[in-house]
């Protein structure tokens, strides 16, 4: 029996969909239900709970500053509206959590090529920038320890660091396009995936229900 997950495309969907009604939502006990729908669905998946509750715990300063924030300044309703506005931050981050803890980055791009039709060229560069931090990452320590042995150390606010970052990106960059353009991707040109994405059709209708769904019970009253 497989598990159940949702494809990372639709994810995306009920992410935006979901979120645009959130901003105009003014229902607390359905924000409390959403949030412990996308905790469920986390647990469904195994998301490692040490990863959820440091991310939730990050984010809880800016919950309490939000809280405060309409304590303070609110001038009607102060209580209300602060567990209104604290519940919607936390639906934000639990939904951006469903997708980004559930999928890796070439998955969820891979999947809107084929089902939304995202561009190709902007996925494969894209994904060359993301698979260079590492390599960025190392290239700065390097920098770092031959100015340490010029007795010259670069601190994070040292121009000449971030000048030499950029200069070295450049060459990364142009030397990435002439590498993928030797090997045949052009931009424009069609390519081949070994990447398989089956997409249900009933996700879609899934989707579709439950933002109509949170839309009429949001504006009901």
């Amino acid at each position: 029996m497989t598990k159940f997950r949702l494809d990372p495309t639709i994810q995306v969907i009920l992410m935006l969909g979901l979120g645009i009604l959130l901003a105009f939502s003014h229902v607390l006990w359905l924000n409390i239900t959403l949030c412990a729908l996308c905790l469920l669905y986390l647990a469904s998946q195994r998301v490692a709970f040490k990863k959820l509750g440091l991310i939730l715990l990050i984010s809880l300063p800016l919950a309490c500053g939000t809280w405060w924030s309409f304590i303070a300044f609110s001038q009607t309703n102060a209580w209300a509206n602060a567990a209104l506005y604290t519940s919607r931050l936390f639906c934000y981050l639990l939904l951006g959590c469903c997708l980004l803890l559930t999928a890796s980055l070439e998955e969820i791009l891979f999947s809107l090529v084929l089902h939304l039709k995202l561009s190709q060229t902007f996925v494969y560069g894209f994904l060359a920038a993301a698979n260079m931090v590492n390599a960025l990452q190392k290239q700065l320590r390097s920098m770092r320890y031959a100015a340490l042995n010029k007795q010259q150390p670069y601190h994070f606010y040292t121009p000449a660091l971030y000048l030499k970052l950029i200069v070295t990106s450049l060459q990364w960059s142009d030397a990435l396009a002439q590498a993928m353009q030797a090997q045949g991707f052009l931009e424009g040109y069609p390519r081949t995936f070994s990447f398989q994405d089956h997409l249900p059709k009933w996700q879609w209708g899934l989707a579709v229900m439950l933002i109509v769904l949170y839309g009429f019970l949001a504006f009901l009253n």
